[in-house]
C-alpha cells in the first residue's frame, strides 16, 4: 500500500497521533501537506538526488517533510535535536543540504545555524507565523500551493548519520533508486510482512525520529494503512497508559526503555492492560538477558529482536521463542553472511569471539569519506564490518559481546565492558550503569563503573563497594569495576544508546587513550 492511496481510498483514517499533544492528522491532511511542500522543493529548484535536512522534535511537520522528500526523489537527513550549534552545522553543511526544516521549539538551536551554514538556500520554521530572518513560515511558503503529487514523482530515501557516539558522525549514503514513490524498498517490505503490519496496526513510537529504526517503523506503518502514535518523548508510566489508550499492537523499544518499565513499582505494572500488543520489536542495543527474560515473563513470546547497523550491510532475526532457546542472541542472519574473524583475519570458529562481518553486497558508503568507507570493507572477502564484536553458537545464533571502540586495555588483556554493564543495571540500587576504561599508570587503563543510582540510595562508599563486590561475585574479577563513581543521569541519547565518547572525555582529557 501507499499513503496516497489510502488517503484517495480512506481519507479520514487517523495516520498520525502526537501522544501529548493530542493532535490528530488523517491521511487526506499527511498526503496534502506532503505534496504542497514537495511542490515548493520543486520551485525551489531542487532535482532528483538533492540533499534536504529537517532540524526539530517529534513534530507531525517532521513526517510531512519526510514524505515531501521521499515523493521528490530527494535525500533527506534528520538531525538529532540535542546536538551543539557546531555538531548540527557540521551534518547540515556535509550533507549538501540545500533546504533546513526547524521548528519553532528548535529557536535558539536554530537561529545559530544560518551564519554557520552559508550554502544553506532556505530556511524554513514550522509552528512559527512569524520567525526572524532569514527564516520563513513553514505554513507561509506552503499556504496555496497544489495538494496534488508534483508531475515527476520520484522515490527519495534518507541519509541519516550515525550516532557519534565513538568519534564524528558520518553520513550513510545509498545510491537513489530509479522507482515511484509507491514502490517500497525491498528490505522494508520484508520487515513490515515480519513484523505483521497492516491497515489494522497501531505502532506507538517512544523514541525519537531523527533515528533510523522509529523513522523507519513509523514510515512503514503508514505505507501499510496503520496509525502512528508518536509520543514527544519517553515516560514507562505515560507509555504503559498509552498502550492501553490506543489498543496499541506494534511497538519496538530499546534496552534502556525495557529497564525503565522494569522498575516501575511492581503494583504499577501489574494494572498495566498490555493486552493488545501483538509484536513488540527490540532493537539499537544488545539486551541484558535477564531484562529480556523478565519482558517476556510480562508481556508474553511476542517480543522480536534483530540486529543491523544503519549502514545496511546485513541483519538478524529471532523470536521470543528461539530467544528462550538461545538466551542472550541477537539472532539468525536473516541478510547476509555472518562471519566472525579473529585479529589476524582467520574465520572464528563458533564460541570463539571475534569482530563480526557480514559477507554480501554493501551498498552504502560513508558521504565525503571514502577512507572510512574503505576501513569498513574486505574486498577480497566480499564483507563488511561496522566493529561490533561477537561470536556464534553451533546453530549460528550471534551473541554481541561489545563495541570494538568500546573495549578496555588494562595490563594487555582485552575487556569488553557489555557484560559488566548488563550485571549492574539488575541490581535493584543502580538505575542506570557504563562502564568505561579509565587511565591507569600501571596498566594503562583500568575499569571503572559510572552508576546513576534508584532514588533514595545514597551514593557513598558503602554503596560503591557493595556494587563492586557484587559484581565479584557473578563475574571474572579482572572484568569487574575498580572503583565507582555515582551521577546524576548518564549522557544517553534520547534512543537510548549511551554516549561513551563524552562520557571517556571527562576522565581522558589531556590524556591519549588507548581506545577511543
Amino acid at each position: 500500500m501507499y499513503a496516497a492511496h489510502i488517503a484517495q481510498d480512506r481519507p479520514d483514517r487517523v495516520a498520525i497521533i502526537m501522544a501529548e499533544a493530542g493532535t490528530r492528522i488523517t491521511y487526506g491532511e499527511y498526503e496534502a501537506e506532503a505534496n504542497r511542500l514537495a511542490h515548493l522543493f520543486r520551485r525551489s529548484g531542487l532535482r532528483f538526488g538533492d540533499h534536504v535536512a529537517m532540524l526539530m522534535e517529534n513534530n507531525p511537520r517532521l513526517l510531512e517533510s519526510e514524505a515531501a522528500a521521499e515523493r521528490s526523489g530527494l535525500y533527506y537527513t534528520c538531525i538529532n535535536h540535542y546536538l551543539s550549534p557546531d555538531e548540527a552545522a557540521y551534518i547540515i553543511n556535509d550533507s549538501s543540504a540545500r533546504i533546513v526544516v526547524t521548528s519553532a521549539a528548535k529557536l535558539d538551536l536554530a537561529r545559530q545555524l544560518p551564519e554557520r551554514c552559508p550554502r544553506v538556500e532556505r530556511w524554513l520554521m514550522a509552528d512559527c507565523a512569524d520567525p526572524p530572518a532569514p527564516f520563513e513560515s513553514y505554513d507561509g511558503a506552503v499556504a496555496g500551493l497544489p495538494p496534488d503529487p508534483i508531475p515527476d514523482e520520484q522515490l527519495g530515501m534518507a541519509m541519516l548519520y550515525s550516532s557519534g557516539t565513538t568519534g564524528r558522525p558520518k553520513g550513510i549514503y545509498h545510491a537513489l533508486a530509479v522507482a515511484h514513490p509507491s514502490e517500497e524498498p525491498l528490505g522494508s517490505r520484508i520487515q513490515s510482512q515480519r513484523w505483521g503490519l497492516d491497515g489494522s496496526s497501531v505502532y506507538l513510537s517512544p523514541a525519537p525520529l531523527y533515528h533510523s529504526a522509529p523513522q523507519g517503523s513509523v514510515s512503514m506503518t503508514l505505507r501499510a494503512g496503520g496509525t502512528a502514535v508518536v509520543m514527544e518523548s519517553f515516560d514507562a508510566e505515560r507509555y504503559l497508559d498509552l498502550v492501553a489508550a490506543h489498543r496499541v499492537t506494534h511497538s519496538q523499544l530499546v534496552p534502556t526503555m525495557f529497564s525503565r518499565l522494569l522498575k516501575l513499582p511492581e503494583e504499577r505494572r501489574r494494572r498495566a492492560d498490555v493486552s493488545s500488543l501483538r509484536t513488540v520489536i527490540l532493537a539499537s542495543a544488545p539486551c541484558p538477558p535477564q531484562v529480556k527474560r523478565q519482558m517476556i515473563d510480562w508481556w508474553g513470546p511476542i517480543i522480536l529482536e534483530f540486529y543491523a547497523a544503519s549502514e545496511g550491510i546485513g541483519y538478524t532475526f529471532c523470536t521470543s521463542r528461539e530467544w528462550l532457546d538461545h538466551p542472550g542472541t541477537v539472532g539468525r542472519a536473516a541478510s547476509g553472511e555472518l562471519l566472525i574473524r579473529a585479529e589476524d583475519g582467520s574465520l572464528c570458529p563458533p564460541g570463539v569471539t571475534g569482530t563480526v562481518w557480514f559477507r554480501g553486497p554493501a551498498g552504502f558508503q560513508y558521504f565525503n569519506d571514502p577512507g572510512k568507507t574503505a576501513a569498513t570493507r574486505d574486498v577480497e572477502l566480499g564483507a563488511s564490518s561496522v566493529g561490533d564484536i561477537g561470536y556464534l553458537d553451533d546453530e549460528a545464533y550471534l551473541y554481541l559481546t561489545d563495541r570494538e571502540s568500546f573495549m578496555i586495555i588494562s595490563g594487555g588483556v582485552n575487556i569488553y565492558p557489555q557484560e559488566t554493564e548488563n550485571l549492574l543495571i539488575t541490581h535493584e540500587k543502580v538505575y542506570d550503569a557504563a562502564v568505561i576504561g579509565v587511565p591507569d599508570d600501571d596498566l594503562g587503563e583500568v575499569v571503572k563503573a559510572v552508576v546513576q543510582l534508584a532514588p533514595g540510595v545514597d551514593a557513598g562508599p558503602a554503596t560503591a563497594a557493595e556494587l563492586i563486590a557484587f559484581c565479584r561475585t557473578s563475574i571474572a574479577h579482572y572484568k569487574c569495576p575498580r572503583s565507582v563513581d555515582f551521577v546524576t543521569e548518564l549522557p544517553r541519547l534520547p534512543t537510548g544508546k549511551l554516549y561513551k565518547r563524552k562520557l571517556k572525555d571527562q576522565y581522558w582529557a589531556g590524556r591519549e587513550s588507548l581506545i577511543r
